[in-house]
């Protein structure tokens, strides 16, 4: 494998992440090829349909990236992608990951308010809450939570606001804490 390439497998996924530079794309694309032979020889097939390549390019004159194909057939390129759990954009901006979970809370908070008519006590609304809502905030938020806008970081607060007014109690742990104890919590 060449340096500038690296394989990250999770169960059945394999990604390959290829720094290009000078425009030479050649040891990228010859680990695909590496990676597509490999795959053959070990009895294993890839769907080419699901696979999906994404371009980030940060140069000021970005230049049109050449298809890739595995197998004769071309490599769809996409704008993000979802990789294990966390929304990655090609111009690394978090809005369609927060957009992601807060479509996911919110839906949660909804049963949130179900518990909350059946009158359960705040302890287990809050418990309901931690378990299923505060832990799709914090999904990776080490890794996204820092360079999220403004405007992103305060959707998330409203969603812990919101958890906050069904339940009864003040405070829950704002993003911005959940983030810290992450981070201090984390094994060296």
């Amino acid at each position: 494998m060449h340096s500038s390439n690296h394989i990250v497998k999770f169960a059945d996924d394999t990604t390959l992440v290829g720094l290009i530079s000078k425009n030479d794309e050649s040891a990228y694309r010859e680990e695909v090829q590496r990676l597509t032979a490999w795959c053959k020889a070990n009895s294993l097939s890839l769907n080419v349909e699901k696979t999906k390549e994404v371009v980030v390019d940060f140069r000021r004159a970005q230049s049109d990236h050449s298809p890739l194909f595995i197998n004769g057939s071309p490599v769809e390129i996409v704008k993000s992608i979802k990789f294990l759990g966390v929304h990655l954009a090609e111009n690394f901006t978090w809005s369609l990951n927060t957009t992601s979970i807060t479509k996911k809370a919110q839906q949660r908070l909804y049963f949130l308010q179900r518990l909350r008519k059946a009158h359960l006590p705040p302890p287990i609304l809050t418990m309901f809450y931690r378990g299923t809502i505060e832990s799709v905030l914090s999904s990776c938020i080490t890794a996204w939570f820092g360079n999220c806008t403004v405007s992103d970081r305060n959707t998330l607060q409203r969603i812990v606001r919101t958890a906050e007014k069904i339940i009864g109690v003040s405070p829950l742990s704002r993003t911005w804490h959940l983030r810290q104890d992450r981070i201090t919590s984390s094994p060296s």
